[in-house]
This record gives C-alpha cells, structure tokens and sequence, in this order.
C-alpha cells in the first residue's frame, strides 16, 4: 500500500506510534525523518551532519527497544535531533537551541526519553553501565541498556575506563560504535587505523558468526554444544584474530561491521542482540551528512552550518555595510603563525578541536608544529608539559568547558612543575545556543585558585596578541592562561603590532568621580559602552581594566580603593570564586571599605540562548551595567 510522503512522520507523537509501522514502510520512514531535519535546521540552525548519520539507527532502536523502559544514552548529542523528533518534541523541534526552547542536546528535564543529560564526549558506556548494574541489582533483568557512541568519543580515555569496567561487571549493555571516522573534524591517531582495519578484514567476524549461527540452530542436548563452540570460538581467535581482539580482549562481545544505513539488517540485528545477555558491542559504518550531497562532501563546514537554502545549499551570511570585527579564534590561529615564524620553539596542541579552535591554521602551514591529539582533554595538557620540559613553547588551545576535564593534569603535570605551558581557552563565557553543558563559566574560579598560575584575559583582539606574545617569551617562566569569548571581537582592524605586557598590570582606561568599574577581559567593552551611556545623566565613572586575575594588579587597586568608595566590578565568569571575589579578598585583606557590587554569571546553571540574550538574562549587558551604575549613583532615568 502506497503511502502519502511526510504521512508516517506526521503520525507519530511517540515510539508506540513508531512501533505500528510495518517494516516493510521504514525506509520511508527514514527518508521523512531526515527531510525533516534538513527542513528545520536549514531555517532555524543547529548542529546538522550528526543527525543526519544516524537516522537509520534511531528508527531501528526504538523500533526495536522497550523505550523508555529500556534506556538509550546518545554520547555527546550532536546525533540525537531524529531521537528528539521520534519522542514527542517533533513539533517542538523548530525551537531547538533557542531561547526558551528545546535543548540541543539530550536533557533528562526535557523527556524520560532523554535518559542522561550530555554535551560532553565520551560520557555514554559510563552512564549505560551505571544504569546496567542497578537494574541488575534491582532485578530488571529484561531491561535493556543502549550507549550509542561514535569513533571519535571513543578515543577518549573514559571510554576505554568504561569498556574495562562493561567487561566484568554483571551487565545487560549494549555499545553501539557508530563509526564515520569523524568527530567535528576527520579522527586522528591509531584507533582510526584498527577500525579501518576493522572494516576492511571481515574473515574473523563472518567466520565467527556463521559458526554461532549454525551451532546455534542444534536441538538441545546434541554433542557438540554453544559451550563447545565457544571454545571454538577461543581457536578461531587465535587463527584469525585481526579484527576483535581490541573489544574481545575486554571481554565485550563484537558483532559487525554492519552497514547503519541499511535500516532492515539493523532492526534484524538488534532484534538479535537484544536476546543475548551481557555486555556486547555493535559496530556500524555510516556516514556523516547521509542523504544531503554537500553534507557528505564537506563534513567539518556541514557540522553546524547555520542557516541555509536547502536547495542551493548556498550558506545564509549576514551582510554587513561596514567591515567587521574577526572571530577571537582566528586572531588567535592567525597570531600564532606569527609568533611560531619568529619563535621556532612554539608548538600548537588542541584535543579535536583545529578547525573550531583555528589551530587548524597553524596544522596547515606547520604541520610537524600544530597537532590535533583526539578528544582526550588530560593528554593534551600532560604532553603539552612533557613538551615544555624540553624547552618547547606550548600553545595548549582548549574550550573552557573542556578544559574542566583536565582539572588534575594542570594542577599535577604542570603547575606544581611550573612548566611554562599556555592555555588559550576558548569559549570562555556564555556560548549561546549550546547551553550549560558548554558555557565557560567557571576557569576564572577553578584556575585562580591555583599556584604557580598566571591567569588573564583581554579586552579586545590587540590585548589578546600581546598577552600570546607576553606568554612566549623566555622570561614568562610559570604557565599562562588566556581566556576569551566565543565570537566576534571589536576591532576590524586587528593586527596590531604585538609588545610586552607586565605580567600583573591592568590598564586604567578612564578616570571618574564616585564609582568605579573593574572589568577583566571581553565584557569591558559592555562597561565602556555603558559608562558612555550615563555620562549624559551626570555620572562619571573610572574604568579599568584588569587583564589579569592572577597576579592581580595591586598598584591599581591601591588606587581605586583609595579614591572610590563605590566599585562594580564586571565578569562574564561565575560570581562565585570568580574576578569580584579577588577584588573582595584584596579589599578585605588590605583594610579597605567601599560599596561593591559583583555582576557576573550567577550561581545558577543558564540555559541556552543566544549570547545577547543571556548576557541580558544574567545582567552583564551594557543597558544592564548603566542600570546598575545610576542605582549607585542614586540616579533615576525618568522614561518618556
């Protein structure tokens, strides 16, 4: 029977719909499912490629799986836009990573399909396992439990930790390995290579199967039994053993590679795994962007486009009249080069990140100096420091979120060594639209904290090229922080000449009467448009600007507090522990009484927005910082 296309989408609100569809009508399915996506995120953006690659496994699992009795945890999430859509948020969908709207990723508040709230890789086998073992302990032992995890995760050490644990534990998961030899840039290192392998010597794995399937089918009670066979099993391993010792020797049963496109051998074969207990894992080729010609060509660009015509695939840019300000990361990738032709002991390191970090660059033109290591946030910092001690000049370029995952490698492998690593921190602040699990809220807090630590930030594209070049210099002897925003800076003509800063002096950038304003790094530029606003209602404030968290700028701040008895200091950092908690401690410390109010990120998770509208949420946006400056000044702004 023919059906009407968009019809079998368009009915269903749940995976109890889903489950009514005859077989023989899910590839149709799958195309509706996809087209959708395509539709959405061409008008209202997001992350794109991902979800597209795995369509076919999302139909196929809850086609197959009790959900959400049995549990699906979606590593990382980038993938999980076609789970979203099959568990009742298909008219939602349209907000997606917007204000007020669905998450991007998988959040246990949004749905009880949403099992585990993720962002970050290589968290799934962790969390499937955790659930495994207490529904063993509960005694569920018919509940099933799914970690759908892709190549590039699983070259995170978490995911080996998991997979070591998976191998012993009394547990009912299933891995699944979807393997398009992507993350958001091509997989690097050697898990790569054996998958590849993989995926070219099948002898073992059909062999293996067939011999399970057959001595499978014997009536109970024959001689020759699955026990035997199992022991079989062991010589066949030894004879032909290239493409499962790696999962086998963890004691996980390996099945594939199988085609994840193919949406009837997918629901066949987790039919069949869905009977056999213990741990096991499945592994499947896809490709990421399927069904979208450009998406497939262009993987990395097709990551998270933005907005798009989806017929011309001609990517939507806003145009402006004026030129316009370069993101922080390219004036971070393009100043690097500068300072590697000139300084031939720089090196660059980034875990999986070059092309969103523009370390990608530098890959490019050097690239025996600039290395992608895989997501693996802790071993990019320790051989960063095993680098540093042999006289190299690391530029260690980490998210700041990300970089929350290598908390012990810098406070152990490289500040108590004082090995003069520098970590450029992206993303620093409120990201916008990828939400809590990635706002760079809390390195001022978690880094200053730290000995032997130098910390800072700059106001605007010339600071942060000073601060590199500061960084690099033989007398700079202790690790370097550098954190800034995700986005556009404020200067269109960037490349200014590069000199030394003072480790430990600020700038004080305009004198003032009564108030005045302490500000570390992007958000500066909020206060210097905010003080320009209420200079027209009689205040005057003093701005400085800090640069540096740790050393602070005491000199400054003798000054301040002997001149202003009201002082606002501003971050787009967490509150708690953060810059206005330095200054606090430094007033406090030093005898000092003024007026002080703290405007940063709150004590609060912030949800997902885009970065205007959660600086205005939070309070740190100019209209907000004027506001806060008239009520200290007891100023009131009549509106007409």
């Amino acid at each position: 029977m023919e059906i009407k296309p968009g019809a079998l989408l368009a009915g269903i609100n749940n995976p109890v719909d889903l489950k009514k569809i005859d077989r023989t009508h899910l590839h149709q399915l799958c195309d509706e499912l996809r087209q959708y996506i395509v539709d959405v995120v061409s008008v209202h953006g997001g992350h794109f490629g991902a979800s597209l690659g795995v369509v076919e496994l999302s139909v196929a699992l809850h086609y197959v799986f009790n959900t959400p009795y049995d549990q699906l945890v979606w590593d990382v999430g980038h993938q999980a836009y076609g789970h979203k859509i099959l568990t009742g948020r298909r008219d939602n969908f349209p907000t997606n990573r917007k204000y007020g709207g669905l998450s991007g990723f998988p959040k246990r508040s949004e749905s009880e399909y949403d099992t585990f709230g993720v962002g970050h890789s290589s968290t799934s086998i962790s969390a499937a396992l955790g659930m495994a073992m207490a529904s063993y302990y509960k005694g569920e032992k018919d509940r099933q439990h799914v970690a759908i995890i892709g190549d590039g995760a699983m070259t995170a050490g978490m995911a080996f930790e998991a997979m070591n644990h998976a191998g012993i534990a009394k547990s009912n998961v299933l891995i699944i390995l979807n393997d398009n030899c992507m993350s958001i840039d091509p997989n690097v290192g050697a898990l790569k290579e054996y998958l590849t392998d993989i995926t070219t010597s099948h002898t073992y794995n059909d062999f293996k199967d067939t011999v399970w399937k057959l001595l499978g089918k014997l009536p109970a009670g024959k001689t020759f039994s699955r026990e035997m066979a199992g022991k079989l099993k062991e010589g066949i391993k030894g004879m032909v053993n290239k493409s499962s010792n790696l999962f086998e020797a963890l004691n996980l049963r390996y099945f594939g590679p199988i085609d994840g496109h193919n949406i009837t051998k997918l629901v066949d074969t987790l039919r069949d795994l869905r009977d056999i207990p213990g741990p096991k894992l499945l592994h499947i080729k896809t490709v990421k962007g399927k069904g979208y010609e450009l998406a497939e060509k262009d993987q990395t660009k097709w990551h998270a486009p933005g907005l798009f015509d989806k017929l011309t695939g001609e990517i939507v840019k806003k145009k402006f009249d004026l030129p316009q300000p370069p993101k922080y990361q390219d004036v971070f990738g393009h100043t690097l080069i500068e300072l590697a032709e000139q300084n031939d002991t720089i090196f660059g390191i980034t875990p999986a990140m070059p092309s969103g970090s523009s370390l990608k660059l530098m890959m490019d033109k050097m690239p025996d100096r600039a290395f992608d290591v895989g997501i693996c946030e802790q071993h990019a910092v320790t051989v960063s420091a095993g680098m540093a001690t042999q006289g190299l000049r690391v530029f260690c370029n980490i998210y700041s979120s990300f970089m929350q995952r290598a908390y012990d490698q810098v406070v152990h492998d490289v500040a108590i060594q004082k090995l003069p690593v520098v970590f450029c921190l992206d993303r620093a602040g409120l990201v916008g639209e990828d939400g809590p699990t990635h706002h760079g809220c809390y390195d001022i807090a978690y880094m200053r904290c730290i000995p032997n630590l130098i910390v800072s930030a700059p106001m605007n594209e010339s600071e942060l090229r000073n601060l590199m070049y500061t960084a690099q210099l033989e007398s700079t002897t202790l690790p370097f922080v550098i954190r800034y925003p995700r986005g556009e800076g404020v200067m269109p003509e960037w490349r200014t000449a590069m000199k030394a800063i003072t480790i430990g002096t600020g700038r004080k950038l305009k004198d003032g009467n009564d108030i005045a304003v302490l500000t570390i790094g992007h958000p500066g530029n909020f206060a210097a448009s905010a003080i320009r606003t209420v200079n027209s209602d009689g205040i005057n404030p003093g701005h400085y600007d800090m640069r540096f968290v740790k050393p602070l700028d005491t000199n400054l701040l003798h000054e301040v507090f002997a001149r202003y008895k009201k002082v606002i200091t501003v971050e787009d950092g967490t509150v708690a522990g953060g810059f206005g908690s330095a200054v606090l401690e430094f007033m406090a410390a030093n005898g000092y009484s003024a007026e002080v109010k703290i405007m940063g990120i709150p004590d609060r998770l912030v949800e997902h927005g885009t970065p205007k509208e959660l600086y205005q949420e939070i309070g740190i946006d100019a209209a907000s910082i004027a506001d806060a400056l008239r009520a200290m000044a007891n100023v009131r702004v009549l509106s007409i």
